[in-house]
């Protein structure tokens, strides 16, 4: 009998302990998520390990022939063979948007971009035949 009674009173304990944790932490029942995600740069990679989309941060730069480049912001999907065949990128002075064609064209793309005050549309097939559009 007294085997019985200890049995039950620590069921009924435990059972009392689990109530009072399941009761605190209702609010708390989420799970947390980090508000930020944070870095200089974000690489996705498929199976083989080739980076299939990136994000960077291209610090500002001056070429030699003298042309200077704000710091910029740029988004690249690339194909399955290596090619950037998607682009965007932003800075304070420019933002443009770069299609290309598949791999094995060199010529074939689309640029829409809006730098300082115009914007432009550029249509180019790999034949060389090319539009420009701007209003």
């Amino acid at each position: 009998m007294k085997l019985q009674r200890l049995l039950f009173v620590l069921t009924a304990v435990n059972l009392a302990l689990l109530v009072f944790l399941l009761v605190s932490n209702i609010g708390h029942a989420s799970a947390e998520t980090a508000p930020v995600l944070r870095g200089r740069a974000l690489e996705i990679v498929d199976a083989q390990g080739r980076v299939r989309a990136s994000i960077s941060l291209l610090p500002a730069s001056t070429q030699p022939n003298g042309e200077t480049y704000a710091e910029t912001v740029l988004l690249w999907l690339i194909t399955e063979r290596g090619r950037p065949a998607v682009k965007i990128g932003a800075s304070e002075q420019t933002a443009g948007l770069s299609f290309a064609g598949p791999t094995g064209t060199k010529d074939t793309y689309v640029i829409l971009e809006s730098k300082g005050t115009t914007s432009s549309l550029k249509l180019r097939n790999e034949d060389g035949r090319e539009q420009i559009v701007a209003p």
